[in-house]
Order: structure tokens, then C-alpha cells, then sequence
């Protein structure tokens, strides 16, 4: 069964490309490749266009006959989006929206999307539930926010089934070290860290007056791997007639940049050197998520939700990368 996946040679699209190899699907990988990596698809065809190119989508769709859709594709890099926000709405959400025009003229099939806790903004409350408001305070989220009405009234107006996954921060590699983390430039902060550790540069820290503990960001960080099987799950669920919904992707504890930093240095058994910045627009102090109503709906739980093993396969996929 082919399943078409938009950015399938990205981070998250790869690692979900592997996980949908191994349930048995054949991921159509469909990417740009501005950001993503001819290299990490690996585990099915790769088919090279623009997300708002209806004639190209239409001619991939027709040449594979998906079963379903997981949608990856998009820019994610909030200070950018900050900087530059008409690129994110015309990529983010008028790509998707010629990407649902060229799918509902195929066929009505499942839709998987990669959402993201910046939907909701500055919580009100920690660890967030799904019924938080979402009020996102940055281009990116609101570009996510979009998408996220947008399926919602594809689904009463076409009856397209979707799952919105609204994941907090994507973190480490595949456990065998097949695929990981290459960005440019790259902009998460573990794989910042390691870099630092690895080749002595400082790593810059932005803001350290938050109201935290120690006056830095607080983050719910979650394996890649997890993430994946999450989408997998998801799509298993939309094909066996399930609900449409979001979801959140978590493991429902946060770490601060500087508990990061002290682990990662401690699995690299190196010192990391800091330079302490300001705040980066559109950051809020505290994002921590509640995932009980997907481990309740699709069964998921993070097999791999411990920082220091996040933190350790990302390092062994940056030392394996040289």
C-alpha cells in the first residue's frame, strides 16, 4: 500500500518514511529538497516538486494510487518565520491548501498532518491538553493554526479524515543510525549543543530571565523515533474508519536549555562554552504537553522519552556523519 508523504526527505518525514517501511507501506517520498536530503530517502520512491504544484501533484498521485497522505512539508524555523512571514503563509498554507486542491481531485484518502504545539502559544496552564486555546504568537504556529482549520472543514464539507499531530520539540536520530538531524542552517538546540561540543564553537543561549528555574527556556523534548511510530498509528487508525482529530505528541516533562547543555555534556564528556544572548522573538518560556488522549486513542506511548538517550543517539549520529 503506497502512502504519499510531503518532505519525506526531511528530519520527521524520514523517520517516518522508516517507520511505515517497516508496518509494511511503500512512503512515496514527495520533496523539493530545499530543506530536506536526497540522501535520507531510503526506504521508497523519491519524487521531486513543489507542494503548489497542482500538475505535478496530480501526475504523482495518478502514477502511485496512494491509500493516504502524511503531510510533512513545510518551513519550521520560527525566528524566520518571524522575519519572514509571507513566506511561511504562502509555503505553509497556500502550499497545503493547492496540496488538498490536488488531492481532493484525486481521492478523499486519509490525511496525517505534522501540527506543533506552537499552535497554542503562551500556555495558560502546563502540562497543555489538546483543549487549551490556541493562540499562536509567531508566523509559524499561526501557519500551522491554518492548516489545522483547514482540514477541519475539508472534513465537514468532503469528509476527508485527518489526524493533526501537534508534537513539542523533535529530538535525537534513529536508533540505528541510519538517518538523524541535518539542517542548514541548523537551529534545534541539542543538535546545536553537540556541534559545540564537537568542534568548541560557543553555543549561543537566548535569554536567561525567563520566569523558570534557572531563567532559561523550559521544553518537552521528544524522540523522532516516537514521533514517527505516533504517525504510523495515526494513519493505521484514519484507515480503519477512526475519528478525525489533533493530538498532542509528548512526553509531558520539560528541561530547561541549560539542563540540555549539562547532558550533554555529560553524554559527550565534554565541556559545551556558552554565550548568553537575548531572547529570541516569539519564544514562550514554558512549553510542556499532556499526550493522554493519544495514548488513549491510538495506544502510543514514547519508548524512548529519557533526555540523555535522546541526547546520546543524536550524538552518535554527529559523530557517525564526519
Amino acid at each position: 500500500m503506497n502512502i504519499l508523504v510531503t518532505g519525506g526527505a526531511g528530519f520527521i518525514g524520514s523517520h517516518a518514511c522508516k517507520a511505515l517501511a517497516a508496518e509494511g507501506y511503500t512512503p512515496i517520498s514527495y520533496d523539493n529538497l530545499s530543506r530536506g536530503n536526497r540522501w535520507a530517502v531510503k526506504w521508497g520512491p523519491l519524487e521531486e516538486g513543489n507542494i503548489s504544484d497542482k500538475p505535478r501533484l496530480k501526475a504523482v498521485l495518478q502514477k502511485y494510487q496512494p491509500a493516504a497522505l502524511m503531510h510533512f512539508a513545510a518551513y519550521a524555523y520560527v525566528g524566520e518565520s518571524v522575519q519572514l512571514p509571507l513566506m511561511y503563509y504562502e509555503n505553509n498554507f497556500s502550499g497545503t491548501a493547492a496540496l488538498m486542491h490536488a488531492l481532493l481531485d484525486y481521492q478523499c484518502v486519509p490525511v496525517v498532518f505534522s501540527s506543533s504545539c506552537a499552535t497554542y502559544g503562551t500556555p495558560d496552564n502546563v502540562p497543555i491538553r489538546e483543549d487549551h486555546p490556541q493562540r499562536p504568537i509567531n508566523p509559524y504556529g499561526r501557519s500551522k493554526l491554518f492548516v489545522e482549520n483547514l482540514l477541519r472543514d475539508i472534513n465537514e464539507s468532503n469528509g476527508l479524515p485527518f489526524v493533526s499531530l501537534r508534537y513539542f520539540n523533535a529530538a535525537g536520530a534513529d536508533p540505528d543510525g541510519t538517518i538523524g538531524e541535518s539542517h542548514d542552517p541548523e537551529t534545534h538546540l541539542i543538535p546545536l549543543a553537540l556541534i559545540s561540543a564537537k568542534m568548541g564553537a560557543p553555543l549561543r543561549v537566548f535569554g536567561t530571565d525567563y520566569d523558570t528555574p534557572d531563567g532559561t527556556c523550559v521544553r518537552d523534548f521528544i524522540h523522532v523515533s516516537d514521533i514517527a511510530d505516533a504517525h504510523v498509528r495515526a494513519l493505521n487508525h484514519l484507515l480503519r474508519g477512526g475519528e478525525s482529530c489533533a493530538l498532542n505528541l509528548a512526553n509531558s516533562r520539560g528541561f530547561s536549555v541549560r539542563e540540555v547543555i549539562a547532558t550533554a555534556e555529560r553524554v559527550t564528556g565534554r565541556a559545551i562554552h556558552q554565550e548568553l544572548v537575548a531572547r529570541r522573538p516569539g519564544d514562550p518560556a514554558v512549553l510542556v504537553g499532556d499526550s493522554t488522549r493519544c495514548h488513549a486513542l491510538l495506544g502510543w506511548t514514547p519508548s524512548r522519552s529519557d533526555l540523555e538517550t535522546q541526547i546520546t543517539d543524536a550524538w552518535n549520529w554527529i559523530k557517525r556523519s564526519d
